[in-house]
């Protein structure tokens, strides 16, 4: 981490160890900062008074090595970041105002966000800042993991049983909350089917009756145009002087037809005079018949309008035209065949969510039976710790219970009660403390003190340590009202943890320092601040010299110097 312009720290550099890291230094030197970074980082509130006095803000960035199938790193590609050469760059920036901006892989994001990455990227445990198993569900999440395939088989099956009942319950409150809607639309629908079917329009009835009607109407009229024609063309027999244009014509054509051999042309027009006279007299029959099949009928042209309203009385309900009706038939017949089929669906819907019901019920007593048998191995197993902590009256126990709901609520039946249940089971698993002999087990959150709080963490972790997928853990004051021979046992375990993860632990006591893969010493210059040169790592005769210090408050005492040379010797063959 670069710390910048945060509280007492100027500018520094923080290079954490991949194992177990202690940070030191005397009151008041800016350790806290370290952790106030680290919050920072992880989305923590950004307070305008940690800004440095005459800085504009305080700048805190991280490098954190991740792998590329890690959630963290898959939320973060998801929120645009990329990763840098195996690694997530993170940056959190505060203004004196109080103004907050965070930044992942390169790409402007949310403060929320730093918050998502954090649940699978560090538990912090400190006097003031407690997360990870605090909160119940990670209590049973951790709980599962430390059980192994006891819980996690049947807790799969319970899962895949789960998803597939909130899919039927979803798809069933939909059919049953719509049901008053669905019935309005089926008797909508079948009511114009209905109306249709007593029609049964054919496609295209409507245009055809339409030319019909138009011709039924104007009977006369057509009629008397067509005899005028005929006669024009063939001539009126009640006229017999009367002059028609088959008669000019053939008259025409038998004058160019006598001399028609002496020209080509002229021949050629005497042919087509004689085409024209036998086309006129093709039209003047047709003109005659037409007159005579001319049918004024007025009892068929009522029925052709009757039939026509008829059709009209569709085609403003249903479509443009009695194609388009006939398409809406089509559709709404499929249409009302779902909607009728509803009835069915709901009973085999109602038959299978009643059957996963039953079998969550059976699997989530599976889960109940098997998170029990390992409550039991995991408290006695953090007990013992405890023990070894400064905390040898202080026993944990492992709380399973069931919330019970209504019969007529929405449940699951275990050990012949309606309860609860969600995602992962029915039960809620929560760890107590009794901190001593008669008093009576309380979440482990209200039980205990600050610094047995630290503590009991600090034996949960190290119980999980390997199962737990965090892969850095900070702790804060871890060893508040902890010396001698438990400190020492403080550090141990701290030791033990970091060979399955990384640890950060800021501390006064130097049983718990000596056993670090790194220390680091953090120091102000005379001018009250943290630089770039006041964050160290120390290595031998320097970390003789800071243990030493931590001991008696003199680096030079060759009594704490010893002694201090004794603790790294324990440490160094004790883990």
């Amino acid at each position: 981490m670069r710390i910048r312009s945060l509280g007492v720290i100027d500018d520094a550099v923080v290079e954490l160890s991949p194992g177990f890291t202690a940070v030191t230094g005397e009151t008041g030197a800016g350790k806290t900062m370290v952790v106030t970074s680290l919050g920072l980082l992880l989305g923590g509130r950004a307070d305008p008074a940690l800004v440095r006095i005459g800085a504009k803000s305080a700048v805190v960035e991280g490098r954190i090595t991740i792998g590329a199938k890690d959630p963290a790193a898959v939320r973060a590609e998801e929120a645009g970041a990329e990763l840098d050469d195996g690694a997530l760059l993170i940056s959190r920036t505060v203004s004196a105002e109080g103004r907050s901006r965070a930044h992942v892989g390169g790409r402007s994001v949310p403060v929320g966000l730093l918050g998502e990455l954090a649940d699978d990227l560090v538990a912090v445990h400190g006097q003031t800042d407690q997360q990870g198993l605090l909160r119940p569900a990670r209590q049973r999440q951790a709980l599962d993991r430390y059980a192994g395939d006891a819980v996690a088989v049947p807790l799969a099956k319970y899962a895949a049983a789960h998803r597939r009942l909130r899919a039927v319950a979803a798809e069933l409150d939909e059919l049953t909350t719509r049901a008053r809607e669905r019935s309005q639309e089926a008797d909508l629908l079948r009511f114009g089917l209905d109306e249709i079917a007593a029609a049964e329009p054919q496609p295209g009835e409507d245009t055809e009756l339409a030319a019909e009607a138009e011709r039924l109407g104007h009977a006369e009229a057509l009629a008397s145009a067509a005899t005028a024609a005929q006669a024009a063309l063939a001539g009126n027999p009640e006229d017999p002087e009367g002059v028609d244009a088959t008669t000019l014509v053939a008259g025409a054509h038998r004058a160019l037809d006598a001399v028609r051999s002496h020209d080509r042309e002229l021949s050629a027009l005497a042919e087509r005079l004689g085409e024209i006279g036998i086309l006129m007299a093709d039209v003047a029959g047709e003109l005659a018949s037409y007159a005579d099949g001319l049918d004024a009928d007025p009892l068929r042209l009522a029925a052709v309008e009757e039939r026509r309203a008829a059709l009209t009385h569709l085609t403003r309900k249903y479509g443009e035209d009695i194609t388009a009706v006939l398409a809406w038939a089509e559709e709404s017949a499929t249409r009302l065949a779902e909607l009728d089929g509803d009835d069915g669906r709901i009973g085999e819907l109602t038959a299978e969510r009643d059957a996963l019901r039953a079998e969550l019920g059976e699997l989530a007593q599976e889960l109940t039976d098997a998170r029990t048998a390992s409550a039991k191995r995991f408290a006695d197993a953090v007990t013992t710790e405890l023990g070894e902590l400064a905390m040898p009256h202080a026993r944990v126990t492992v709380e399973i219970r069931q919330a019970e709901v209504p019969e007529d609520a929405d449940g699951i039946m275990v050990g012949g009660r309606n309860v609860a249940y969600g995602p992962a089971g029915a039960d809620e698993v929560e760890l107590l403390l009794a901190p001593h002999p008669g008093a009576p087990p309380r979440p482990i959150a209200k039980g205990a003190s600050g610094g047995e709080l630290s503590r009991v963490m600090l034996a949960v972790e190290v119980v999980f340590a390997g199962s737990d997928p965090v892969p850095t853990y900070l702790f804060d004051e871890v060893d508040a009202g902890v010396g001698g021979k438990a400190a020492v046992e403080v550090g141990r375990r701290l030791a033990r943890l970091a060979k399955s993860a990384q640890v950060v632990v800021v501390t006064h006591l130097p049983q718990v320092a000596a056993f670090a893969d790194r220390q680091l010493l953090v120091e102000k210059t005379n001018d009250g601040s943290v630089t770039r040169s006041g964050v160290t790592v120390l290595e031998g005769e320097e970390r003789v010299r800071e243990l030493s210090r931590m001991l008696a408050g003199q680096e030079d005492s060759e009594t704490a110097r010893a002694h201090a040379e004794e603790l790294l010797e324990t440490a160094r063959t004790g883990r």
